[in-house]
């Protein structure tokens, strides 16, 4: 009993210090989605708001299109395949403003206007490949066999450019036994190359408000990005990715200046600005991108080498986060009446991690493991948290109106002073000038400093030979080898008579004294490295020098 009252009081101790108000939790709602797959709108100009979810279903069946009304399944539509992404967004002017519903699936979009179906737009065939359609149009003519037409196909798939279609590459799958049946049934219909959708955002038209017409902006599996017109459906702009995009973030009017923030699969992260059919910057990422969020002007990346790392809009790389497990998904928090906004990252310890820059400022531990994560208006609750988990629950959070996010970090390290930028105190105007004066006379300085260096190498040589000439030291002048200077006790300094006694040998039969003059020379070498004066008695048989 002493246990229990115990375990009740901790857990009403953490609510009380929670930031967030258990508001549902439903552990069977059946709900199968991805943080791409959900929005929050508007659909009947009510002011309450709606959860719409693309559900991917069981095992990749059942997939529906389902409203959410407070804490209840308001309507399901039926999807012919999966979900890639579902997006809300405003067509025209007409009244009321109920904005549509955007559905990516495989090569459409299907657009619901009062959560029925509108429009389905097809995105545009790809260019076939030439070789492939003659061995095609040879197996119409029944000029080559199954098992040739296999060889050919399989030997354009490894060495072609343009990627063999759908058709081919099911017959290259098929067992030998079904292939006549596969060709016979499908030689007599052309080739097609269809490419898919894999992500999907929207671009304001030309104004920033709220309520404006929003254009749709879509990433394909043929690396290619396209801005399509809310109205006619048209392809706006298109641009070329060096790889297949995953995640996308935009910003700005599509009529005055926007900027496309693409994470790809190829670990990378490209930027795209209006008019550029190529990106702008690159940002090359440590693992490959789980998510990508932009907070005010920085763009923050989720990779699966369990961190998170924020960069500037130009790819300056500012910060990393280690998180304590691997990441499953994360999205933006964004506090619009206080001006807050911050990082949610769903883990696979069942933990949701909020940042803000690198600082860890909150921690909601949940019942499951989180897959997909949603912040905003919902029902006429401004601060609502949305969260699926990977079980199919549904978790519904408020946050509480007390709620206040401090600026330290929560998590153990070194303290925030140590991220603080130092004052460097401003550019002064003689350094201004200074640097003006560097850039417009950059050549001719570098030409007075390799004068002087030219100068300084030619009064070494100088010094140099001057001291072998002089014999100034004992020195070594070895090419082989660099100059080395023996220092030796006590030195001989020129000028001065040292005296030195040793035996040396007359070769005179006169029996007279002399002064002999000696030399030390180096063996090949005709300069001495030193010289004496032996006074030498012949009676004694000794020299002193």
């Amino acid at each position: 009993m002493a246990a229990t009252s115990s375990s009740s009081s901790s857990s009403e101790s953490n609510e009380a210090n929670s930031k967030w108000l258990d508001a549902h939790y439903d552990p069977m709602a059946n709900l199968y989605t991805f943080s791409s797959c959900i929005a929050l709108a508007d659909l009947h100009g009510d002011g309450e708001y709606k959860l719409v979810v693309g559900d991917l279903g069981m095992a990749g069946h059942t997939m529906r299109l389902k409203v959410y009304r407070g804490t209840g399944l308001a309507s399901e539509s039926t999807l012919l395949d999966l979900p890639a992404a579902v997006t809300t967004f405003l067509m025209d002017q007409n009244e009321p403003r109920t904005p549509a519903v955007a559905v990516a699936s495989g090569p459409f979009i299907y657009v619901y206007k009062n959560l029925r179906p509108y429009f389905k737009f097809t995105l545009p065939p790809l260019d076939a490949n030439p070789l492939e359609q003659d061995v095609w149009e040879q197996a119409k003519e029944d000029m080559i066999d199954p098992l040739t037409l296999k060889e050919m196909l399989e030997g354009i798939r490894d060495k072609a450019e343009i990627p063999l279609s759908v058709r081919s590459l099911r017959f290259l799958a098929q067992d030998v036994p079904e292939m006549e049946n596969f060709v016979n049934l499908h030689k007599g219909q052309p080739i097609k190359r269809q490419t898919v959708i894999t992500c999907m955002s929207t671009l304001k038209k030309n104004m920033a408000d709220e309520d404006a017409v929003s254009c749709l902006v879509i990433g394909t599996e043929s690396a290619d990005v396209l801005i399509l017109d809310p109205e006619a459906f048209t392809i706006l702009a298109k641009m070329t990715l060096p790889s297949v995009p995953a995640f996308l973030d935009v910003m700005g009017q599509f009529d005055v200046e926007y900027r496309v923030t693409v994470a790809c699969r190829d670990g990378s992260i490209y930027i795209l600005r209006r008019e550029s059919k190529r990106p702008k910057y690159c940002i090359e990422l440590s693992a490959q991108p789980m998510g990508l969020v932009r907070v005010h002007k920085n763009i923050v990346a989720g990779c699966s080498d369990e961190t998170l790392q924020g960069y500037t809009q130009k790819g300056k790389k500012l910060w990393t986060v280690y998180l304590p497990a691997p990441l499953m998904t994360m999205s933006l928090l964004d506090h619009k009446s206080r001006g807050f906004q911050a990082v949610m990252v769903g883990l696979a310890n069942q933990e949701v991690h909020m940042y803000r820059d690198k600082n860890l400022v909150d921690v909601i531990r949940t019942q499951d493991v989180v897959t997909s994560i949603c912040f905003g208006r919902y029902g006429r609750e401004d601060n609502t948290l949305i969260m699926t988990s990977k079980g199919g629950g549904l978790i519904i959070k408020i946050l509480k109106r007390t709620a206040v996010f401090e600026e330290k970090d929560m998590s153990l390290g070194p303290p925030v002073a140590q991220s603080i930028r130092l004052s460097v105190p401003k550019k002064t105007r003689l350094y201004v000038d200074q640097t003006l004066r560097e850039r417009e006379n950059a050549v001719a300085m570098h030409h007075v400093f390799q004068m002087d260096l030219y100068r300084l190498r030619l009064m070494a040589a100088r010094a140099y030979v001057k001291a072998l000439e002089s014999s100034l030291a004992p020195i070594t002048s070895t090419l082989q080898e660099p100059i080395k200077m023996n220092a030796v006790a006590p030195m001989l300094v020129p000028g001065l008579n040292y005296p030195i006694e040793t035996f040396v040998e007359c070769l005179s039969d006169k029996g007279i004294s002399d002064v002999i003059k000696v030399f030390v020379l180096r063996e090949g070498q005709s300069m001495p490295l030193l010289t004496a004066h032996i006074n030498m008695p012949v009676s004694e048989g000794l020299a002193a020098a």
